[in-house]
């Protein structure tokens, strides 16, 4: 696929026309929630996390420009913090695992409706989530990711930026190996 028609595309995927009101089935992301990661939030006592996104993870780091070693989960929840703080989302379950809802959520900039986990990712401080077989769980969120990555976007203008998926990989493999 030509790189201008996969702008394109990401494009398309960001914008949508903007309607008067949230549609029915959809809660506002309330700027007092709490923050588990740069992906999973609990609010009004419930644990939701975005569908599709995985952010990096607390206790994992990069290396600035200064030479400085940063916790990439915790860059992470300050962009999505930001971005929920200056947006005001709306979000909708779509589907429920143990106490955890995943979402999908928009926010309202100026006169377009946004995906918030796309926001995440374009902006390169989130990940396309994986399933175990290594496919994205969507795949244009893999496409976003892949453009944020050659235009060194957020963290990917790092070197010492690995995927979450590297170290979930890792850890799921010694899980398997000591029961």
């Amino acid at each position: 696929m030509k790189p201008v028609l996969i702008k394109g595309a990401i494009a398309a995927a960001l914008s949508v026309t903007l309607a008067q009101a949230a549609p029915a089935g959809y809660f506002e992301l309330s700027q007092g929630a709490v923050f588990e990661t740069g992906d999973t939030v609990v609010t009004g006592g419930k644990r939701i996390r975005l569908y599709g996104l995985q952010s990096c993870l607390r206790g994992t780091s990069y290396t600035d420009r200064s030479g400085t070693r940063r916790d990439c989960g915790e860059a992470s929840i300050a962009v999505l913090a930001a971005f929920i703080k200056d947006t005001n989302p709306v979000c909708a379950p779509v589907a429920e695992q143990n106490d955890l809802t995943f979402v999908v959520c928009y926010a309202t900039v100026g006169n377009q409706r946004l995906d918030l986990a796309m926001m995440m990712i374009t902006e390169g401080y989130g990940f396309a989530t994986l399933k175990a077989d290594g496919l994205p769980v969507h795949a244009p969120y893999a496409v976003a990711e892949q453009d944020a990555r050659e235009r060194r976007r957020g963290l990917w203008r790092f070197s010492d930026v690995k995927h979450p998926a590297v170290f979930l990989s890792h850890a799921a493999k010694n899980a398997q190996r000591d029961p």
